[in-house]
């Protein structure tokens, strides 16, 4: 059985087992399954050292709150001394100089760094695969896609070879691979996990974040992370503020939550809203009161777009002068953005405040809402992007995402929790969205559905 980060914590705190055993363990397992996904791209040569440093730790009586958990870096973020390529062929053998402040945090902690985890192009793809490492695989059934960008951290995760997974999520990333892996993967609100180094200091569209295979390990690992620096301007109090034990002690009493199948306007695959549908219901028989509403959401696709090129420009603005060396998915992304329209700019901005307000209103009757995560199950691993939804024929590479880059705009907490499978036997996510600053709140509902809804853990990856 596979343990969870919480378990691992506990056990090399209480010395019941050396956080240099779990490495040894963990290592053992990637060496072994890892091929098959293509998932950790490149391994801390020092883990096991660190390991050793954690345990002198804890027998100095140090109280770490991820003693020996295993952790991995998606390939966008520094980590010191150690290879981060950015999934790009231009970084292939760029070496960070510092760790980022996630990073730092995350070994204050106790955890141990156990490398990196793959990506697109600086994260840009809802598909994780890129010219340097190539195709990352769903451990579910190795022929399809595990999602994106934070691919590579869902699908060692999925399989034990990490305990926790750092990430990004511009417009899906910490969601899309949660859902498509069967793992938890929870986008924080903007300035709770602060950004350092960062492209963009006041950027409140691409936030930092931590995947995990239960909401629990989620809460934990988010403890560890959250809360002001000096280092970012963007900034959220975290005094009293206990995740682990807010999902420990469960939803409040008369919790009320809107559940929509297709807030986007692209339709949805019958396999993925007849899972969504039936958590709903489970939902309602465990207690909780459920509305199915209607929320149209899809006045705002281009309104995203556009600031999604707007932050391309900011995030690469040190690379311009070499952007035809880049890959076409940030290339062209970048290029809307230096050729977009003010005008659209402003009018983008202005629904992006529609959007809030309409989630304002929501939550005047309702605590949270519901909706799936993905319109579609995973698709062939070879294919960068389904070409049809439901039917329907997308109009871009990223019109699929909707359903997550939608919910990036409000600013407001969102979780992608697994709640079943579908008749293939792939997991189905659903997001979960909260009130602002309503982490904890969110998390102790994903708990809920992971009780309700087990989709079951793999031991291995399929063949």
């Amino acid at each position: 059985m596979i343990p969870s980060a919480v378990e691992i914590a506990k056990r090399v705190a209480s010395r019941d087992v050396s956080a240099v055993e779990i490495m040894q363990q963990t290592l053992e397992r990637i060496e072994r399954i890892n091929p098959r996904l293509n998932a950790i791209v490149t391994l801390n040569e020092r883990a096991v050292d660190e390991a050793r440093d954690v345990d002198m730790r804890v027998a100095a009586g140090e109280q770490l709150l991820l003693a020996g958990v295993p952790v991995g870096i998606k390939d966008v973020t520094e980590v010191k001394d150690v290879r981060t390529t950015y999934g790009s062929p231009l970084y292939k053998h760029n070496v960070a100089a510092e760790d980022a402040l996630i990073v730092r945090r995350l070994r204050a902690a106790g955890a141990v760094v156990v490398g990196k985890t793959n990506t697109p192009e600086f994260a840009a793809g809802g598909n994780t695969w890129n010219d340097v490492f190539g195709r990352t695989r769903n451990p579910w059934n190795t022929d399809l896609s595990a999602g994106g960008s934070t691919g590579g951290g869902a699908a060692a995760l999925a399989t034990g070879l990490i305990a926790i997974a750092e990430g990004t999520d511009l417009g899906g990333s910490l969601r899309i691979p949660a859902s498509f892996c069967g793992v938890v993967g929870l986008r924080p609100s903007p300035g709770l996990v602060p950004t350092y180094p960062a492209g963009w200091e006041w950027d409140t569209l691409q936030v930092s974040g931590t995947m995990a295979r239960t909401a629990e390990d989620v809460a934990l690992s988010l403890q560890a992370v959250a809360g002001p620096s000096p280092l970012a301007p963007l900034r959220q109090p975290t005094a009293q503020r206990d995740f682990p034990a807010a999902v420990r002690a469960g939803p409040k009493a008369g919790l009320r939550v809107a559940y929509c199948a297709d807030i986007a306007g692209i339709g949805v695959d019958p396999a993925v809203e007849s899972v969504c549908r039936a958590t709903a219901d489970a939902l309602e028989r465990d207690g909780i009161a459920v509305d199915t509403v209607a929320l149209d959401l899809s006045f705002a696709r281009d309104a995203f777009l556009a600031l999604r090129g707007e932050w391309f420009v900011a995030w690469m603005y040190e690379r311009l002068e070499f952007l035809n060396k880049l890959g076409v998915n940030v290339r062209t992304n970048t290029q809307a953005g230096l050729t977009g329209d003010p005008r659209a700019l402003g009018e983008a901005h202005r629904s992006r405040g529609r959007v809030w307000h309409m989630f304002r209103a929501l939550f005047e009757a309702y605590d949270h809402l519901l909706t799936p995560t993905m319109a579609v199950p995973p698709f062939p691993v070879e294919q960068n992007y389904p070409e049809t939804v439901a039917g329907r024929a997308m109009q871009t590479y990223v019109d699929w995402l909707a359903p997550t880059f939608l919910l990036s705009l409000p600013g407001l907490p969102v979780a992608s929790v697994p709640c079943g499978r579908d008749a293939s036997g792939m997991p189905v996510g659903m997001q979960i969205v909260g009130r602002p600053e309503g982490e904890e709140a969110v998390l102790a509902l994903a708990a809920v559905v992971q009780r309700l809804r087990p989709i079951g853990l793999l031991e291995t990856a399929a063949r």
